[in-house]
C-alpha cells in the first residue's frame, strides 16, 4: 500500500514540475535531460503500478533513479555554479520538483519499497546518458540546437574541453549507476 502511495506522489510531483513548462514549450523541453529523466520516472512508476514485480519494470526503475541522481548532481555542482540562479534552478516549482523533490522520492522508493533490477544491468544508466550526450553534441555541432546544458556546447569550448566533459560525466553516471546497485540491495 505505501509503495502504491508513494509511486503516485512521484507521479503528481514529475507531472507537477514538467508541467511548469506550458503548451509547445513542453515539447521543446524534452531536449533537457532533466525533463527526459523526470519522464522516465513517471513512465516507470506507472509501469511498476500496473505491473509489479517484473524484471524489465525494476530494471526501468533503475534507470529512471540513476538519471535523477544524475539530474540532481548535475544542477547542484555543475549548473548552479555556472549559471547561479540558485532561485531558477532549485527554488522555482519546476526547479524544486525535478532537481530535488522527484530525485529524492525515486531514491527512496526504488530504494526501501521496490524490487531492484539485477547488478548485470548497470551498463544501461552509462549507456543512455551516453545516447543522450552523443545526439545532444551532434545537434550543437550542426548548430540545430545550443546547449541546453553548457558542457554540450562544442562551438564555445575547445575540443578537449568537450571530451573532458564527457569523460566526468560518463564516470559519475557509471559511478551513481554502481552505487545506486550496491546502496539499494
Amino acid at each position: 500500500m505505501l509503495r502504491t502511495i508513494v509511486l503516485i506522489v512521484i507521479i503528481l510531483c514529475s507531472i507537477w514540475g514538467m508541467t511548469a513548462v506550458k503548451g509547445i514549450r513542453l515539447l521543446k523541453s524534452l531536449i533537457f535531460y532533466t525533463q527526459l529523466s523526470n519522464l522516465a520516472a513517471i513512465l516507470s512508476a506507472v509501469c511498476a503500478l500496473l505491473f509489479p514485480g517484473q524484471e524489465w519494470t525494476a530494471v526501468f526503475r533503475y534507470l529512471a533513479v540513476c538519471m535523477l541522481i544524475m539530474t540532481c548532481l548535475v544542477t547542484v555542482f555543475v549548473l548552479v555554479p555556472t549559471i547561479r540562479d540558485t532561485q531558477l534552478l532549485l527554488w522555482s516549482r519546476s526547479g524544486f520538483f525535478l532537481h530535488l523533490v522527484c530525485p529524492l522520492l525515486n531514491i527512496l522508493s526504488y530504494c526501501f519499497l521496490e524490487a531492484h533490477a539485477p547488478s548485470g544491468y548497470a551498463f544501461l544508466p552509462p549507456l543512455v546518458t551516453l545516447l543522450y550526450g552523443i545526439v545532444m553534441l551532434y545537434l550543437n555541432y550542426r548548430r540545430i540546437y545550443d546547449g541546453p546544458y553548457p558542457f554540450l556546447r562544442v562551438h564555445n569550448q575547445s575540443v578537449t574541453a568537450t571530451m573532458l566533459w564527457i569523460i566526468v560525466l560518463l564516470l559519475a553516471m557509471g559511478s551513481i549507476s554502481s552505487m545506486v546497485n550496491l546502496l539499494c540491495r
